[in-house]
């Protein structure tokens, strides 16, 4: 007997975890299914203490794009996986292995994948196996594979997006840091030789420049202590929730972000029930595809709703779990195309927000400039002749 651990979903929604003893992988979901669970994730024990690095959306859509390919032009899936293995890398070329030879001892193709451990998100574990139970793998890796893509299409325009303003950020306080521990100090030099007394905002401008020059290699520990703290924090899921949930009261960044987690949990919530997942477990899977603790408290609240009874676009639009222009098309059940409108939207919301940090990069960085420029040339036009 082997010990395995679980993770699933109740009737309810509710996620769970636990372990138990089987003889095998295809007894333990069996015996997971007995206790009236949907089964998301099933691993030996002794081999799911150590998760592996998440694969790139990127590096997971063109694989099971490859997959759904080949086993919807009627290749066996233990012969597609292995075509399709020297597309992978790291962890996931790793994973792609172990299943193969999981799928030639009979196992079915999500457990299979399981024995990743993190290598493959729940949510494409959840899809595959809907789509196993239902008979209908190939629909089910299409769908995975579409998911995937959009995925990887949506992080890559908002990286795109943020290109500029990063490099204006990083370009602007390197410049400021030039200024503040070159040339300043050789102008304050200058200036202190000559023994007259200075503006007020020079010699704010020295003073500046004086810690900066003297105490940056306290300031770097500083910084890099301050950013592992916020880190260590933010593991804390209270404190993670509460800063989401912060970000999404922030005007313009809140409508973005709630967009962005609008477009995957509705591409992940459509995409699991055409594969023939329930909607209450899908619920639960979907939550984990968001991105953001606090949407997914909100769609925990939901199934809670939908559980009770409730219509799902009623609850969704209760606890505001979804952007309210992806709500309608939701209601009339095209969840997926309210995950490419919700994605349109954050787009277009994300733009808009860039538009506005660009200028006020700008701004920041040129009145730095400018405010030293203005205080050099306050010392120089200030100078008495007779202390020369």
């Amino acid at each position: 007997m082997t010990v395995y651990r679980y993770g699933a979903a109740r009737p309810d929604g509710a996620l769970v975890q636990g372990t138990l003893d089987a003889a095998s992988a295809d007894q333990a979901s069996a015996a997971v299914t007995e206790l009236g669970l949907f089964p998301l994730a099933l691993v030996p024990a002794a081999a799911g203490d150590t998760e592996k690095p998440a694969a790139s959306r990127r590096d997971l859509a063109i694989v099971f794009r490859s997959i759904a390919a080949l086993v919807s032009a009627g290749v066996p899936l233990e012969r597609a996986v292995a075509a399709s293995e020297p597309l992978a890398r790291g962890a996931l070329r790793e994973t792609l292995g172990a299943t193969r030879s999981r799928l030639r001892e009979g196992q079915g193709f999500a457990q299979a994948l399981s024995a990743g451990r993190g290598a493959v998100p729940g949510v494409v574990l959840g899809m595959i196996r809907a789509g196993e139970r239902g008979s209908q793998l190939g629909p089910a890796l299409e769908q995975v594979a579409t998911h995937l893509e959009q995925e990887a299409e949506l992080v890559a325009r908002v990286r795109q997006a943020l290109a500029y303003p990063l490099l204006l950020a990083v370009a602007g306080t390197v410049s400021v840091l030039v200024i503040g521990t070159v040339i300043v100090p050789r102008f304050a030099e200058l200036l202190g030789d000559l023994g007259q007394d200075l503006p007020v905002a020079t010699r704010a401008l020295i003073a500046g420049s004086t810690v900066l020059s003297r105490f940056w290699f306290l300031l770097v520990p500083l910084g890099v202590a301050g950013l592992w703290t916020v880190r260590e924090t933010l593991k804390r899921p209270a404190s993670h929730r509460s800063l989401d949930e912060t970000l999404l009261a922030i005007p313009l960044l809140g409508a973005v972000r709630l967009a962005l987690a609008t477009s995957r949990v509705t591409r992940a919530l459509g995409a699991m029930l055409k594969a023939g997942m329930p909607l209450l477990p899908a619920l639960a899977a979907a939550a984990a595809a968001a991105g953001d603790a606090a949407v997914a408290e909100r769609l925990g609240r939901v199934r809670e709703r939908v559980a009770r009874g409730e219509p799902l676009a009623i609850s969704l639009e209760r606890e505001a779990a979804l952007a309210p222009g992806a709500l309608q098309l939701v209601a009339v059940g095209m969840t997926w195309r309210a995950g490419d409108l919700a994605a349109q939207e954050a787009e277009r919301g994300l733009r808009t927000l860039v538009t506005l940090v660009e200028p006020a990069l700008i701004i920041a960085f040129g009145g730095l400039v400018a405010f030293a420029a203005a205080a050099l040339l306050q010392a120089v036009y200030s100078l008495r002749p007779g202390g020369f």
